[in-house]
């Protein structure tokens, strides 16, 4: 059986309440292959995720931007994978750039972040991807391939990840990985992971591009 299609929006930090509600009227209206052929995950703010799981379609599914590394406590304005449970959430976003960047989250942390993530049930989209600087270093398939290892370090179970390949050159600026550059780094992810993990995880688990003008 051939990997299901993925598809996901990730609103980032944008949005008001009718702002939101008028987006997922749209997503309702849509006329979408159905759930056998292609999987759709819309990620909006953490304040809309209730409205926006109340009402959105029940053949699309809702995705936090983030979640903490362990249990929730002493984390101001973090949001726990425990909290995403609870409120019926069942997919989150981990290790996007923004993050890496201006966070400074580390391979490791994202790693140990989406191993939480999993064991408390959560499904997750994980994100890698280099900067324009390593591209053209020539360093793109070091890059990915050591954030992938800090992942398969913590995890062994890949049913329910994601690798979401999104160039950080390509985040905000207009600019877009093209089909070939998008598939180079797809393919040698999946050589990746059948050296490294095994050849069901690198022939099941799907791999997507991202790329966006916010």
């Amino acid at each position: 059986m051939g990997r299901k299609f993925f598809v996901g929006g990730n609103w980032k930090c944008n949005g008001t309440t009718e702002e939101v509600k008028k987006i997922v009227s749209t997503l309702n209206d849509a006329q979408v292959p159905s759930q056998d052929v292609v999987e759709v995950v819309v990620s909006p703010p953490y304040v809309f995720l209730p409205v926006v799981k109340s009402s959105l379609r029940s053949d699309f599914h809702v995705a936090a931007q983030n979640c903490w590394v362990n249990k929730g406590g002493a984390y101001t304005g973090e949001v726990s994978a425990e909290m995403l449970v609870n409120l019926d959430i069942p997919w989150v976003i981990l290790g996007h750039s923004e993050r890496r960047a201006l966070l400074a989250e580390t391979s490791e942390f994202v790693g140990d972040k989406v191993a939480y993530a999993l064991s408390k049930g959560l499904k997750v989209i994980a994100c890698i991807g280099e900067t324009l600087e390593q591209r053209e270093a020539g360093s793109t398939l070091e890059v990915v391939s050591a954030q992938t290892k800090a992942i398969a370090e913590r995890i062994s179970d890949w049913t329910n990840v994601v690798l979401a390949y999104e160039p950080v050159w390509a985040i905000g600026t207009g600019k877009v990985a093209s089909p070939a550059q998008a598939q180079e780094v797809h393919n040698e992810l999946r050589k990746w992971l059948q050296a490294n993990v095994n050849p069901q995880v690198a022939a099941s688990t799907r791999i997507i591009y991202g790329g966006n003008n916010i």
